[in-house]
């Protein structure tokens, strides 16, 4: 694929031989002499002079024996033609022997069910969806179009997911939630669940990541959001548009999430807390307390990033503290002492 063709694709301006093959892409690290790799930020152009890539996508020009792509945003582009040269493999459309199909399903064109996919009666499957092997419907599911399902994965009855979603192995959508009440001798008595779970288009949801069942109406995954593998997400919760959660991480039951939200590894979130939009969570987070505010939070229990940078000084300092006061007191004591 010449340079000029990856213009034509994903824009930008070429300084070199436009006439150049490229046979791939790759990191700075990996590239080869054909590939094409990006530097997004400056901090990494020195990486670039080792590397044996034969062009590149830089957001300015710079001083490089490289052929270069100017791109208002190289990452971007990068993704792009790297999804050109490598797209995602699928199974041949068709329905296996060995899939359980009650008689009331209904399949799109050119769906793909792969060796012991089960699809429970009165289930759509939009066109092109493909479901792996061990992938389980419940009953009045509904897949939309160009979806792809990984092995192992369930869903459970009336969940409803979207277009251009990819639901990764394992990953259970439309279990239970967790909610019980006691009776008179403090048995756990369990809530029915009688709600669904709803995933907007172009959603990703990571492996063996849970996605609860509302208690009532729907928990919702709205439209662009990525959650990464291990994640819990709790009966009625909403994540806007466009969220990142990575892994480890769990929202209890009926938590809003704004639009463009940021929540790092291994944080909590408590229940009926509503993050604004824009708020961004860093690893380790505890949220107990609403967040209208967009921001960088931190700690448990969550401030924004400038209170705590105040605050963990003088709390590495607590030790230091501490003996100073002992050392006080044991001054005052022996002026005391008659």
């Amino acid at each position: 694929m010449k340079l000029k063709e990856i213009i034509d694709l994903v824009g930008g301006s070429i300084a070199g031989d436009e006439e150049f093959e490229i046979e791939g892409a790759s990191g700075l690290e990996f590239a080869g002499s054909t590939d094409i790799t990006f530097v997004s930020e400056a901090k990494h152009l020195p990486e670039l002079s080792k590397s044996r890539a034969g062009a590149v996508f830089v957001k300015e020009q710079t001083d490089t024996g490289k052929i270069q792509i100017v791109h208002p945003n190289p990452g971007l582009a990068f993704a792009q033609i790297l999804t050109h040269f490598n797209p995602t493999e699928t199974p041949a459309p068709g329905v296996h022997p060995n899939a359980n199909l009650d008689d009331k399903v209904t399949l799109g064109t050119d769906v793909t069910l792969c060796a012991n996919v089960s699809v429970g009666k009165d289930s759509i499957i939009g066109d092109r969806t493909v479901l792996y092997p061990g992938v389980v419907l419940g009953e009045r599911c509904q897949i939309g179009s160009d979806t792809i399902i990984y092995p192992n994965t369930v869903l459970y009855r009336e969940t409803e997911i979207g277009n251009h979603v990819i639901l990764h192995a394992g990953s259970v959508i439309g279990a239970d939630g967790f909610s019980y009440t006691q009776d008179e001798k403090g048995r756990h008595v369990k809530i029915q669940q009688i709600g669904k779970v709803v995933i907007e288009d172009h959603v990703e949801i990571g492996a063996n990541t849970c996605i609860d069942r509302a208690a009532f109406c729907e928990t919702i995954i709205r439209e662009g959001v990525k959650i990464d593998n291990l994640v819990q997400i709790g009966h009625n919760c909403e994540v806007g548009s466009h969220s990142v959660i990575v892994s480890q991480t769990g929202l209890s039951g009926s938590c809003r999430l704004g639009k463009h939200n940021i929540v790092a590894g291994q944080s909590g979130i408590s229940d009926h807390v509503t993050l604004g939009d824009q708020v961004t969570l860093m690893a380790r987070t505890g949220v107990f307390r609403d967040i209208p505010e967009s921001g960088t939070y931190g700690w448990a229990p969550a401030m924004k990033i400038v209170e705590l940078m105040r605050f963990m000084p003088t709390l590495l300092r607590l030790p230091q503290l501490a003996s100073q006061v002992k050392e006080m007191e044991r001054r005052l004591d022996a002026i005391e002492k008659p």
